[in-house]
């Protein structure tokens, strides 16, 4: 799900877009330009939502349907925005059989978003990775840079309180 529709209403800015303009009016005519239009474009919004690839796809005159398909194709590109806490479940091989799908899910329950998604306040995206090289913790979640492990899903609640309180 991680391409699935953002809860976030697109919110770029006259400035963004002109930047964006910019970048575009720059690199155009250079060979392969389109992926460090996209890496710019990620820089100017953190995100490459379809309003901004529309503008790429208009500005170097091609189908909409290439940028898209550039930027779902790497995974350097986000198609929606990074909340304020960025919420990481491990669902590698030792995270996983210890119970991190479970976690995961409670997560999205808790949150009211999918994985790829954040929410609307813009405070929390949820997003699952492969491995953090934290087994011995296993199920193991990530909030930005703060390990938390051993995880069961009844302790979502109060993790995500200690968030919410900020």
């Amino acid at each position: 799900m991680a391409n699935s529709i953002t809860k976030v209403p697109f919110q770029g800015t006259p400035e963004q877009e002109k930047a964006l303009l910019e970048v575009i009016d720059r690199l155009k005519d250079q060979r392969g330009a389109l992926m460090p239009i996209l890496q710019e474009a990620q820089e100017i919004y953190g995100y490459l939502p379809e309003e901004v690839q529309q503008i790429i796809a208009k500005g170097l005159k091609i189908p909409f349907e290439e940028v898209y398909g550039v930027a779902t194709f790497y995974s350097q590109f986000a198609l929606n925005p990074k909340g304020k806490y960025k919420v990481s479940v491990c669902l590698g091989t030792a995270c996983y059989v210890k119970g991190s799908g479970e976690v995961y899910a409670r997560l999205a329950k808790e949150l009211g978003i999918e994985g790829g998604e954040c929410t609307a306040d813009m405070n929390f995206s949820l997003e699952a990775c492969r491995c953090v090289g934290a087994c011995g913790l296993a199920p193991v979640i990530m909030i930005n840079d703060e390990v938390y492990g051993r995880l069961v899903p009844d302790d979502v609640p109060k993790i995500l309180a200690k968030y919410r309180e900020n």
